[in-house]
């Protein structure tokens, strides 16, 4: 685009010069447009990186929030625990209790015990191994909902990449877009002031020049 260079010097009306000073400061409002179109296009540019970074952000504060409360149900699940472990020796006591009660020291190994006995110890035996069963699980799904909580933080920080990229992108187009806008502005204060000037000059020539000008008395 042109958008320098020299004006030509103020000429008369209907010469080659005044419409070639014509053309030049047409031009000049043309690169004006060309200007704020560029301009426009880089803020285009720059408010559609700041929406998507926008967006990303939005994502990562769901995935974080997702993340803590598998955190907090990891944990509440590993509370539960501790009481299954009470019960657990608490059943192991009464397991001792009662195989000592029927089977005191210095009891003939092969002496056979009562039926009850056998089927209350067997009973207890049972809820010991569903009980420990029980505390495998819970583990086992705290693990995996600690995994998916570090599952999430990871992409978090993927996005956080990503975050930063368009940020930056966003800022680089809008300086991009500030450089254009203030050439514009220049070369319309340039413009505006080549206006003038033509529109005094053409104004001081007179109309006919044949017409010699009034003469004072």
């Amino acid at each position: 685009m042109a958008s320098g260079g020299t004006p030509p010097d103020a000429p008369g009306p209907g010469t080659p010069l005044a419409a070639r000073r014509s053309r030049w400061i047409g031009q000049q409002y043309a690169d004006i447009t060309k200007l704020r179109e560029h301009a426009a296009r880089h803020d285009r540019a720059s408010a559609r990186a700041q929406q998507r970074a926008a967006r990303l952000n939005t994502r990562i504060e769901k995935l974080r929030h997702q993340a803590t409360l598998l955190r907090e149900k990891g944990q509440r699940v590993l509370a539960e625990i501790p009481e299954l472990e009470q019960q657990i020796k608490q059943h192991d006591r009464d397991i001792n209790a009662s195989t000592n009660l029927h089977n005191p020291p210095g009891t003939p190994p092969g002496q056979a015990r009562p039926v009850a006995l056998t089927s209350d110890v067997t009973s207890l035996h049972y809820r010991v191994r569903k009980l420990q069963q029980k505390v495998v699980d819970k583990q086992q799904k705290s693990r995996h909902l600690e995994l998916r909580a570090a599952q999430k933080t990871q992409k978090t920080a993927e996005l956080k990449v990503k975050v930063d990229r368009y940020t930056e992108a966003a800022r680089l187009e809008e300086q991009e877009a500030n450089a254009y806008r203030q050439r514009a502005d220049r070369l319309q204060a340039v413009s505006e002031n080549d206006v003038a000037s033509h529109l005094t000059s053409t104004a001081s020539v007179p109309t006919n020049p044949s017409e010699e000008p009034p003469r004072l008395p």
